[in-house]
């Protein structure tokens, strides 16, 4: 009757340590997840930034010499990432290829024009910048027409700025609740050995020695749902770097290597500061108050 007892109390603590450790790991996962998101958050939106295109549209009669300086100029540019030149020939093709049809057929000659295409880098990518830009271009002779989507910009914009709010937001609420759940699943644990804490201290041990086992069975919990939430993150990590391969997602080892140390340590932390208050409050209840 004692050994199905003792078992019965064994498998009882290992389901309530695997449910610990359970809790701990899964909200140190989505809160690394989110730690992801901001740290990638300014790459993603600048990438997208990076996707948008002036477009200077040649006259007919510019030289050739005169195409090649404003390229080559261009590309030299501070605000620039890269230029395209597109001669009309090109344009047409392009025009064919997603059309499924020859327009020339119809028009009986080609009305398109040579253009030079700039893609910007994000920190330029504004509407003051891109009307800076498209005066200077337009300042050439050669030069016909520049057009770029300026109302994609400032939406752009706009959403880049309400996104970090939110962001914040909600990285800040998550981060208590993830407090929270953990210190929620430590206090239950540690509620289940209330008996035992108050028998070791009406015998005389110091509150110290009581506590020291607590903390350290938690803290080792807390390390093992801690690497299972880093497990979890790293392979997130690898597969959104081989879907996405233009974020370059591991481009910034050291802040990818911080936010795991942190999730680590967070852990710890949260697991050693739950434990302590928790048996602490056990350890002033008077024997009488444990029933309730």
């Amino acid at each position: 009757m004692s050994s199905s007892f003792e078992k019965h109390q064994k498998r009882r603590l290992i389901s309530s340590y695997f449910s610990v450790v359970l809790s701990i790991a899964l909200v140190l996962f989505l809160l690394g997840l989110l730690g992801l998101l901001i740290l990638n958050a300014k790459k993603v939106s600048d990438h997208f930034k990076e996707q948008v295109v002036v477009t200077i549209y040649l006259k007919d009669t510019a030289k050739e010499v005169e195409t090649k300086q404003l390229e080559k100029s261009l590309a030299m540019a501070d605000y620039v990432k890269s230029t395209e030149y597109v001669s009309k020939e090109q344009a047409a093709e392009f025009m064919k290829a997603d059309n499924g049809e020859d327009f020339m057929d119809f028009v009986g000659y080609n009305p398109l024009q040579n253009s030079i295409d700039v893609h910007l880098k994000a920190d330029f990518v504004t509407s003051e910048h891109l009307e800076k830009i498209s005066t200077e271009a337009l300042n050439k002779d050669f030069v016909e027409e520049v057009t770029y989507d300026n109302d994609l910009v400032n939406l752009m914009n706009d959403n880049v700025k309400k996104i970090s709010f939110w962001v914040l937001i909600i990285s800040s609420i998550f981060t208590l609740i993830a407090v929270l759940l953990i210190n929620s699943s430590i206090r239950l644990a540690v509620y289940s050995k209330r008996f035992t804490i108050k028998t070791m201290q009406m015998v005389g041990a110091t509150k110290q020695f009581i506590r020291r086992p607590f903390v350290w069975q938690s803290v080792k919990l807390g390390i093992i749902g801690a690497i299972l939430a880093l497990i979890g993150m790293a392979v997130v990590l690898y597969y959104l770097d081989k879907t996405f391969i233009e974020l370059n997602l591991l481009g910034q080892p050291v802040f990818v290597a911080l936010l795991f140390a942190f999730i680590f340590g967070l852990g710890i932390i949260i697991t050693w500061i739950s434990t302590h208050f928790a048996t602490q409050r056990f350890l002033n209840l008077r024997t009488d108050q444990l029933y309730y």
